[in-house]
């Protein structure tokens, strides 16, 4: 069962075509539900920034292990990434097509992170900088990849594929997973949004003992 939380059940249109046996609660309940969903969305309309957090973390303890989507009219990086370092494992347009919104449960249901392609680039972009400069709070965590680990890091940062890195590296595209697999494994990442989000703030997503 699909739970949207929306406190005007009007906003969610496009959600009820996508899951038409869905439910619909208007506030976030307060005590863990006797049949827990499949998967839970909030409408993050109206919602402050700095409420945003603290709802998703109310969901996610609400219903230990159940997936969170974060829907929005005018989604944006940063509430993404508030949304998702609070637990959420999705954020994508409310007003989306209902297909997209099968695809975005399908991803997260299988334990993948959605934020969509054009907002994953922005995401990927906002880190250059961190990896270039290798300066502040991130200095200790960087210091964990070899010159050429950072190398693949930083252009996979900046939106490039496999192959575009090989290409400018000049490097084989077998090479830049092989560094790239490594990084993930430093980091205690899956993929490259959890990278993301794990230089954003360190202690998302601690790090493994690598042999």
């Amino acid at each position: 069962m699909m739970l949207a939380i929306c406190p005007r059940a009007e906003l969610l249109a496009r959600w009820r075509k996508a899951f038409p046996e869905g439910r619909v609660l208007a506030t976030i309940p307060r005590a863990p539900l006797t049949v827990a969903p499949s998967q839970l969305w909030l409408h993050a309309d109206g919602i402050a920034d700095p409420d945003l957090g603290r709802r998703v973390a109310a969901l996610v303890a609400v219903c230990p292990g159940v997936p969170v989507v974060v829907i929005s009219t005018a989604p944006n990086q940063y509430r993404a990434l508030l949304a998702l370092e609070a637990g959420a494992s999705g954020f994508c347009h409310a007003l989306a097509a209902p297909e997209l919104m099968q695809q975005v449960a399908t991803v997260v249901a299988h334990g993948g992170l959605w934020v969509g392609p054009e907002l994953m680039k922005r995401m990927l972009g906002a880190v250059t900088a961190r990896l270039d400069q290798g300066g502040g709070g991130s200095v200790a965590d960087l210091s964990r990849l070899t010159p050429r680990e950072r190398a693949v890091a930083t252009e996979v940062s900046r939106g490039a594929t496999n192959k575009e890195a090989a290409r400018t590296l000049g490097i084989t595209e077998r090479t830049v997973k092989a560094h790239l697999a490594a990084v993930f494994e430093k980091f205690g990442v899956r993929d490259r949004l959890e990278l993301v989000i794990a230089l954003r703030d360190p202690l998302a997503a601690p790090a493994r003992s690598v042999a």
